[in-house]
């Protein structure tokens, strides 16, 4: 009996060096508990159609979780956004949160290299009746970032900015968005603390992909620290993600 018990605890471990659930919590049951009383009884349905098909995709460790979802939708709504970006939108989960939570005049400027991955949920966001709020454009995000920079009136037009993209382009993305979105307004980043890998030692056993884009979000979390434009929130949702309020 205790070997089995071992073994479960082992199994436990294995799933979150896994990052299975993208969640830094330091038990599965624990976070199995948050999903199924708080998270799950209150997913839309097509929130849970999305997650749901998305899971079975090769790529889903790319999804937003669910409970991190659940925070960006109750914080869109305490901010009362209307005009958002978001830049990585994949299947489009934290998209499709985003769309439901906004009023029905809202909008959302989607930026993703890969419509092919949107396609696979744009039927659900159809069904979901949000399509409307939503401006898909394919293709790298910094040109039109660079566009919008440069008239005028975009510059403090956005209430919102969620960025969960190509990680080496995060501060790229930070030079550019802090001049759209307003004063008083957000931006997120998604995965700042990069499976906890941020405090790992050098010798650590990381996957590949973790220890090539480590040092861009440490890069990322130091610059966010110090810049003076922004007032800065550090969550452990998910993988972690930051909040920085716009200042001046």
């Amino acid at each position: 009996m205790a070997a089995n018990n071992n073994q479960e605890q082992q199994n436990q471990l294995v799933g979150h060096k896994d990052l299975a659930h993208k969640s830094l919590l330091q038990s599965d049951a624990l976070y199995q508990y948050i999903l199924e009383t708080s998270v799950f009884p209150r997913e839309h349905e097509s929130l849970k159609e999305l997650r749901q098909m998305t899971e079975k995709h090769p790529r889903n460790l790319m999804a937003t979780p669910a409970d991190e979802g659940q925070f960006l939708r109750m914080l869109l709504k305490l901010i009362n956004a209307k005009n958002t970006i978001e830049i990585g939108v994949y299947t489009g989960y934290s998209l499709l949160s985003t769309a439901l939570a906004l009023p029905n005049d809202g909008k959302i400027l989607a930026l993703d290299v890969n419509r092919e991955y949107y396609d696979l949920g744009l039927p659900i966001i159809q069904k979901a009746g949000v399509e409307h709020k939503i401006d898909f454009r394919e293709g790298p995000a910094l040109p039109l970032l660079d566009e919008l920079v440069k008239d005028e009136k975009n510059k403090g037009s956005y209430d919102f900015v969620f960025v969960d993209a190509d990680k080496d382009n995060y501060l790229n993305y930070h030079k550019r968005v802090i001049e759209l979105v307003k004063v008083g307004g957000l931006i997120g980043y998604d995965n700042t603390l990069w499976g906890g890998s941020v405090v790992a030692p050098p010798d650590a056993p990381l996957k590949d992909y973790i220890i090539h884009f480590r040092g861009f979000i440490l890069e990322l979390n130091k610059y966010l620290a110090n810049d003076s434009r922004i007032e800065i929130c550090q969550l452990p949702v998910g993988d972690g993600i930051t909040l920085c309020r716009r200042i001046i």
